[in-house]
Formats: C-alpha cells, sequence, structure tokens
C-alpha cells in the first residue's frame, strides 16, 4: 500500500508552483477590486475602468484591438464599450483599416474626468497594500511579472 502523505511529498505540485501563485493571486485581486469598487460607490466594474483607462493611453484603439489588451473577447469588449459609452465616458468614430469600416474608440472629457476621480479614490488603497513591502520590492515583482507576461505571450495564440 503506498503511503500518499510521504509521496505527496516526494513530488513536485502545482500548487508550489509561480503559476498557481500568481492565478490565486489574480483571483483575489478581483475580488478586491470588486468590492472596494462597490464600498466607493465608483459607478463602474473593474473590467469598465480598466477599459477606460486603456482607451486613454491609445486614444483611437479599435475594439479587437483593445480586446486583446484586455485579454477579452470581443463580444465582451463591445459589452464594455457600450456601457462606457452610454455613460458618455467615450465616443465611437467610424474610420477604415485595410479597406474594412472599423470603429475607433476615445476617451470624451467626461470620461478623463471620470477617470481621474476614480484614481484619486482607488490609489491610495492600493498603495496601502503594498505599503508592507518596500517601494523597490514592489517594482523588481512588477518587473518580474511584466517579464514572465511577454515570455508567456511569446507562447500562445491570442486569436481574440
Amino acid at each position: 500500500m503506498i503511503d500518499l502523505n510521504k509521496e505527496c511529498n516526494n513530488i513536485p505540485h502545482y500548487t508550489d508552483s509561480i503559476f498557481y501563485e500568481l492565478k490565486q493571486t489574480a483571483r483575489v485581486m478581483k475580488i478586491f477590486a470588486s468590492q472596494l469598487f462597490e464600498s466607493l460607490k465608483i459607478g463602474l466594474s473593474p473590467d469598465e475602468y480598466s477599459a477606460l483607462d486603456t482607451i486613454m493611453c491609445n486614444p483611437g484603439i479599435c475594439q479587437r484591438d483593445l480586446a486583446k489588451l484586455l485579454l477579452k473577447d470581443r463580444s465582451n469588449t463591445g459589452r464594455i464599450i457600450n456601457t462606457l459609452e452610454s455613460f458618455g465616458l467615450i465616443n465611437r468614430n467610424l474610420d477604415t483599416k485595410n479597406n474594412r469600416l472599423v470603429k475607433n474608440v476615445f476617451i470624451t472629457q467626461k470620461g478623463y474626468d471620470k477617470l481621474i476621480e476614480i484614481n484619486d479614490k482607488i490609489l491610495c488603497h492600493f498603495k496601502d497594500i503594498s505599503k508592507k513591502s518596500p517601494p523597490e520590492e514592489v517594482e523588481a515583482i512588477r518587473l518580474s511579472l511584466q517579464r514572465l507576461r511577454e515570455n508567456l505571450e511569446e507562447n500562445i495564440d491570442n486569436r481574440i
């Protein structure tokens, strides 16, 4: 008969990997962000906020490219864009790309003002979380995660 406790300690486990820690951290971060946005009465979901911020940093981005940056499918990204547009936070303008009509997305002044308002409310909460670690450690983790993500992106087929 195999002693499972002994065997368990002799083999590597997914739960001891960086991938598991990243997945769990992302899940906890998503829950934290949702609760924070709700408690602060932000009026947008964390996904809508991320889209608005990404649009501000990439004026004129099309839905497909936005979906790739957000790691969302195009239909989900379309719903987010529709919501942001209904709030008057973004505008869509028709353009052509490779002889095809595309809608480019731009942030409005109202959207810019909303983004500044949200950042003022949430950034202090994110700083509180990371203040237990020295800033240089937080930055080192961020850079390591960025390199890991870039390495992973080289090995995936992102068909959004």
